[in-house]
């Protein structure tokens, strides 16, 4: 097997292999399913850079990121960043990504409406739970609530992700979209909200209004669990929630 040659000789360029163990005459051959993703990444990639073989960066690309499914949710401007892997490539990468993406999705169906936090988690929370940094996308709905796409809005440190409701907006805007779910992911896997994660659903919700686009949900995911404030009823102001603080004492 190819893998097998790759570990016992890494620094070999895909030229320097035999023509039989190169990764797209493995895949004429084999099929797509039978190479490794390390070499499918090296398809998708075409070559490699500074005299670096493609299978290299490959397997860089997968220890930076995990796993495919965490390459898969990382922004052009985080592929960039690995060395060998500069814009271009990065753009290819999210390509193959997206295109992955809308195959899934069967021909002639339509999307259900999103009626529940539930079914908001289980698209976003895949792409959100394993990252080492705070995210912030954005489900943008039609006015049947039906996902039009998710849409990344912000990458922040570890401990905090600033956010401006005109970032939210741009997308929302631009897709014409009539209502939107706010999520983000803890890192640390606990997802309980925090005061500055209330004070964002606040303004975003006020903005939203102002704009005519509903913000409906805003989900916090951790390897925890998931958290709605909309079931918690944390989606109104600071001063109405007081009052009903106040009330159930």
């Amino acid at each position: 097997m190819i893998t097998e040659g790759v570990s016992r000789a890494p620094g070999l360029t895909v030229r320097q292999l035999p023509v039989w163990d190169r990764p797209r005459e493995r895949l004429k051959r084999l099929g797509a399913e039978g190479l490794s993703e390390q070499e499918l990444l090296a398809c998708i990639l075409g070559r490699g850079a500074g005299g670096e073989s493609v299978l290299v960066s490959a397997r860089r690309l997968l220890a930076a990121f995990g796993s495919v499914r965490g390459l898969a949710a990382a922004s052009v401007e985080e592929l960039s960043q690995v060395r060998g892997i500069g814009p271009a490539k990065a753009a290819q990468l999210k390509a193959a990504v997206e295109l992955a993406r809308r195959t899934a999705i069967p021909l002639g169906t339509r999307p259900e409406p999103i009626v529940d936090p539930e079914r908001a988690a289980a698209i976003v929370r895949p792409q959100l739970v394993d990252q080492q940094r705070e995210q912030v996308v954005a489900l943008l709905l039609d006015n049947r609530h039906r996902l039009i796409r998710v849409s990344p809005i912000a990458v922040g440190s570890l401990s905090a992700t600033v956010v401006h409701p005109r970032e939210l907006f741009a997308e929302a805007i631009a897709a014409r979209a009539a209502a939107v779910i706010v999520a983000h992911n803890h890192p640390s896997g606990d997802p309980e909200p925090s005061e500055d994660d209330l004070q964002l659903t606040t303004r975003l919700v006020a903005a939203g209004s102002l704009l005519g686009i509903a913000v409906l949900d805003h989900l916090i995911i951790g390897r925890e669990g998931t958290v709605s404030l909309c079931a918690r009823g944390l989606m109104s102001s600071p001063a109405r929630r007081a009052s009903k603080r106040g009330k159930g004492r």
